[in-house]
């Protein structure tokens, strides 16, 4: 068909459009993905008719569907759809705003060439909503802008025959020489406006505008090159001098008013609204998750208000202004992400966030030193400076799965697409004891599974079968690339093996992760728990029913030693939980449904009680981590969704949770809960496995990789201390120390 590659992706549109007519003609409500598809897919068919201009696709467009077409949260998310036809005259962009601006659409429009039929508008229902996925709560009171800095009004006239724009922060001194107004008095000044907008100064135009001071070392450079320097009075007149001699436009103003910001007059303010619809929301405000009923609240936000870092044109980050001129390149970052929420389990707050050579250098505000207050010293935007723009964004470490079955190369696209970019596990590939177990026995196969991924841009570690009573092979295995060992019941989870393992693992300063013996063979919880002898262990699926001693296994979530885990299956408890599992199990694990041995073994796994208690256990911090088991029983792409749905239901369930201290009113948030499920799929997964100094958590020296518009932030840590009262973790909990060597503590079973 010589089809080119932006062809045969129109296809898939055209397959994903026609479902939705589909779906839409029978008088379902169609969600965001359906919705967009719709649009830019007949759009497209009206292209092909040839008799609409782009003009008129980008008002058809919006005539497609209404708000009681969609689901309710649809048009708070939909603002635009954008898809290119081929016209008569050629390719171009047909560019839809505001696409669900109607209480009904029109359905022959949106079914127009599919021959299905026309449902009646009465089969459509509902509306708007009050509560919309991503709103945010503001706190009360308006932001101040360059509070405390010197300001003046000055009257500026433009003798151009075209129009004009200045920047926030361009040295205002060195703008335009058809600008007329009192140079002098500029000197070391800038607009008094929102960061990253400008004054627009039409033909003719005479305003009045305020200036301030420039903040930093305030230092001019760039521009005309007019006040090139350290501002000092003693240089005025050499600088005007240059004025003259360029012939920009000068007048004394001697009916300058003069002040202070914060005095009233020259104060320039922004409600919280508009400021958040620019940089992101700032501290006080409430975001809430996705469309949960959780609320992540900013507890600080390190921007100064007035000088924050935008990129764009005519905005901020530009030469001489938030972009530092005549720094080297080893001075400055190689890239900044600009205004991100950062929602971490160290906390919640809004930052730039500084990279050197693929690592995080510093956490703070970035820019411009000699014109901007606050920027860190580690936080230069220079010329070899890339940006990210992160304004509205949420910014987390990269998500780990430690319960992977390696069956197919299509587990990492599938990981990254959800945001996991780390995972651990085992297997050689499709092998029923990969189906089953997370292992990589033979150090051939390890070999081979270390050369076939490195080509997959991912984290990856692998664990060796660790079923063995006694020490010969382990050693080999781990020497080959094992990064610990797995006992899995499939190889017989004996407690002679799990002594053995253990104390390879001792020697080697490697993790153990178990699957216990659901059939009580050997003996039951407490003799498993017996054999660990003290020693720390990762137990998998702790609730049970990915496996483990039947009814009871449950029981280790409250052992000192016992690092617990639970994969995604059970998470949460819902209506359909527990009817998809025997069947489920049956295939992962080689089960014959003609045996009533194999039935029953499978039964035993499954209890909706114990699945019901697992909910509460991981509100209470009693079960620290949350994982897949990737398609042996679990799903890799919805670790991060199962783990938000959890804290969702347990708000609901059980009501705000307050941290160690809190009383029941000391927060209108919920930061305490997002910050220990987050650490769910991040710091304590990287922890439990042995490589939290390298992934797990957004702080400093940490690797970055972006991948599909998902962040990826791993750090380094750089001291590790011994914390008491762990006992429902038992954990080492790596802490960064700040210049000053000031330690801070975190209360381990609430973070965790």
């Amino acid at each position: 068909m010589r089809l080119v590659p932006r062809e045969a992706e129109k296809l898939a549109l055209h397959n994903a459009g026609f479902l939705a007519q589909k779906r839409l003609a029978r008088g379902l409500r169609l969600n965001y993905t359906e919705a967009v598809a719709l649009i830019a897919a007949q759009i497209l068919e009206f292209v092909r008719d040839g008799d609409k201009t782009v003009t008129c696709l980008m008002d058809l467009g919006k005539q497609l569907l209404g708000r009681r077409q969609v689901l309710p949260a649809v048009p708070y998310l939909l603002h635009t759809v954008q898809v290119e036809g081929t016209f008569v005259d050629g390719t171009k962009l047909i560019t839809v705003h505001d696409p669900i601006s109607l209480d009904d659409g029109n359905m022959e429009l949106a079914l127009h060439g599919s021959f299905l039929p026309v449902p009646s508008p009465e089969k459509f229902s509902g509306g708007d909503v009050e509560d919309y996925p991503g709103e945010i709560h503001y706190s009360s009171g308006r932001i101040v802008l360059n509070l405390h800095r010197r300001a003046l009004t000055l009257k500026v006239v433009n003798k151009a025959d075209r129009p004009v724009q200045i920047g926030s922060h361009y040295h205002f001194i060195e703008a335009n020489p058809y600008l007329v107004f009192d140079r002098e008095r500029a000197y070391g000044m800038r607009l008094n406006i929102i960061a990253g907008t400008a004054v627009r100064f039409e033909p003719g135009d005479a305003k009045n505008v305020t200036l301030v001071s420039i903040g930093g070392h305030k230092v001019i450079r760039g521009g005309n090159g007019i006040a090139n320097g350290p501002i000092d009075s003693s240089q005025i007149n050499e600088v005007m001098q240059k004025v003259n001699a360029n012939n920009f436009g000068h007048e004394d103003y001697p009916d300058a008013r003069e002040g202070f910001i914060g005095d009233g007059p020259f104060d320039c303010t922004v409600d919280r609204e508009k400021y958040a619809s620019i940089y992101g929301p700032t501290t006080g405000d409430k975001i809430r998750l996705g469309d949960t009923n959780l609320f992540a609240e900013i507890e600080k936000d390190f921007a100064v208000y007035g000088d924050e870092c935008i990129f764009g044109g005519g905005k901020v980050l530009r030469d001489g202004m938030g972009q530092a001129t005549g720094y080297p390149e080893s001075s400055c970052l190689d890239t900044v992400i600009t205004n991100a929420v950062v929602i971490d389990y160290t906390g919640i707050y809004k930052a730039d966030i500084g990279i050197k050579g693929g690592l995080i250098v510093a956490i703070g505000k970035g820019g411009n030193p000699d014109v901007m207050d606050g920027v860190h010293s580690n936080m230069i935007v220079g010329v070899n400076t890339e940006v990210i723009a992160s304004e509205g964004m949420i910014v987390t470490a990269g998500g780990i799965d430690c319960h992977v079955h390696f069956i197919c190369p299509q587990l990492a696209e599938e990981a990254i697409a959800s945001g996991i970019t780390t995972l651990v596990g085992g297997g050689t590939g499709p092998a029923h004891g990969t189906c089953a177990t997370t292992c990589t026995p033979a150090p051939s196969q390890m070999k081979l599974m270390l050369q076939s991924t490195d080509q997959l841009p991912i984290n990856m570690g692998f664990t060796g079968k660790g079923n063995t009573a006694k020490p010969e092979g382990l050693a080999e295995i781990v020497k080959a690339g094992a990064m610990g060992l797995k006992l899995h019941e499939d190889w017989g989870s004996t407690p002679a093996a799990i002594d053995n393992c253990l104390s390879v693992a001792e020697d080697f300063d490697i993790q153990v992760n178990i699957h216990t013996d659901t059939l009580n063979e050997s003996g039951c919880v407490e003799h498993t728990i017996a054999a660990f002898k003290d020693r720390a262990i990762h137990t998998y699926h702790s609730e049970g029913a990915g496996g483990g001693h039947a009814p009871d296994i449950i029981k280790v979530c409250g052992v000192k030693n016992v690092l617990p885990s639970s994969t995604n299956p059970t998470r949460p408890f819902t209506t359909n939980t527990v009817d998809e599992h025997l069947d489920m199990l049956m295939v992962c694990h080689h089960l014959d449904k003609n045996i009533p041995e194999d039935v029953a073994f499978a039964e035993s796994r499954i209890r909706a009680e114990t699945i019901a208690a697992e909910d509460i256990l991981h509100d209470m911090g009693a079960i620290s981590i949350i994982s897949s088991d990737s398609q042996a029983m679990g799903r890799i792409g919805e670790v991060i969704t199962r783990t938000w749905q959890t804290a969702n239901k347990m708000k609901v369930q059980r009501g705000r949770l307050h941290g160690s201290g809190e009383s029941d009113t000391a927060q209108d948030n919920d930061n305490f809960r997002i910050r220990r499920y987050i650490a769910k799929y991040t710091i304590n997964p990287a922890i439990v496995n042995g490589f939290s100094d390298f992934v797990g958590s957004v702080e400093v020296c940490a690797s970055l990789i972006t991948e599909k518009k998902v962040l990826y932030i791993c750090s380094l840590f750089t001291e590790e201390l011994k914390l008491e009262n762990a006992s429902l973790c038992c954990i080492y909990l790596k802490i960064v120390l700040s210049k000053k060597k000031e330690i801070v503590y975190f209360d381990i079973p609430d973070v965790c």
